[in-house]
């Protein structure tokens, strides 16, 4: 079921506001773009837009990510952010900062995803919901999501920084399109109804260890008031949430830092588990 008819197409990305300092926002994408074409991370991209400007920020987010739509990748779903230094995971005046998710980027349970394909990649478990209606209200609550998702996936979430070092705000954080690396996700499909997501215990393991811990209600109290934030913020956006879309929600702990040949475990209760493989660095060592 659409909920509206005049929503920009699954093949292209939110518009840029023309309003927007182009000259600013153009020296950003051109500064994300060779960190993507060479796999050497950049400097933050702050410096080039107007101070706090969340509206630039996004618009080189948009440009970037639709310009790999337009060579033939496919939006799968949006993602929420990590936290940043001013915002520790918490909402702010625009709501989470979200990216796009691209087909390119899903990696099946378990398979390698090779080394260097995410810059400075950092992983975290978190809770998947997929969608089987449209979110398109102006502002939604808990019952419009418990009602438009399908089922739940745990996730293991791969965020990525173009920028070196992770040195991000905000702004930084929203260009580099949410810090969006890649995402595995499990094959167990689980209803919500059979879910108490706020109490779920969350660990990430390296080779069964655990290296991050946390639960459901560590995400902004559960991880349906994240997909309200995301839902509300994409609606405004002109992007809404479609059926068929994933949500990720966001770790349920810290991140922990990838290494090279990592194989790192996320298991949720109630959700079970979903492992990500991490591929060998190159012959020069390089940690990409």
């Amino acid at each position: 079921m659409r909920t509206t008819d005049d929503t920009p197409s699954r093949g292209t990305a939110p518009a840029a506001d023309a309003a927007r300092p182009a000259d600013a926002v153009a020296a950003a994408v051109a500064r994300v773009e060779e960190a993507y074409r060479t796999g050497v991370p950049c400097a933050p991209v702050r410096d080039l837009l107007p101070p706090g400007d969340l509206d630039a920020a996004l618009a080189v987010q948009s440009l970037v990510t639709g310009r790999g739509i337009a060579a033939g990748r496919r939006i799968t779903g949006w993602r929420t952010g990590p936290a940043t230094p001013e915002a520790p995971d918490r909402p702010g005046p625009g709501g989470l900062a979200s990216g796009v998710l691209l087909d390119d980027t899903a990696v099946p349970d378990g398979a390698e995803l090779p080394w260097g394909a995410v810059l400075q990649p950092r992983a975290g478990a978190g809770v998947a919901l997929v969608l089987e209606r449209d979110l398109g209200h102006e502002r939604h609550t808990v019952a419009d999501v418990l009602l438009a998702v399908a089922f739940a996936l745990p996730a293991v979430e791969v965020f990525g920084s173009r920028i070196r070092d992770w040195d991000v705000t905000a702004v930084d954080t929203l260009a580099d399109n949410a810090c969006g690396g890649a995402y595995v996700l499990g094959t167990r499909p689980v209803p919500l109804r059979d879910l108490e997501l706020r109490t779920a215990g969350a660990v990430l393991e390296r080779r069964g260890e655990p290296v991050s811990t946390g639960a459901g209600a560590s995400r902004l109290g559960h991880p349906l008031h994240a997909a309200v934030l995301l839902a509300d913020a994409l609606v405004r956006r002109g992007t809404p949430l479609r059926a068929g879309d994933t949500v990720l929600t966001g770790p349920l702990g810290p991140l922990t830092a990838v290494a090279p040949g990592d194989v790192l475990e996320a298991r949720i209760d109630g959700l079970g588990s979903v492992r990500a493989a991490f591929g060998s660095a190159g012959p020069e060592g390089e940690t990409r």
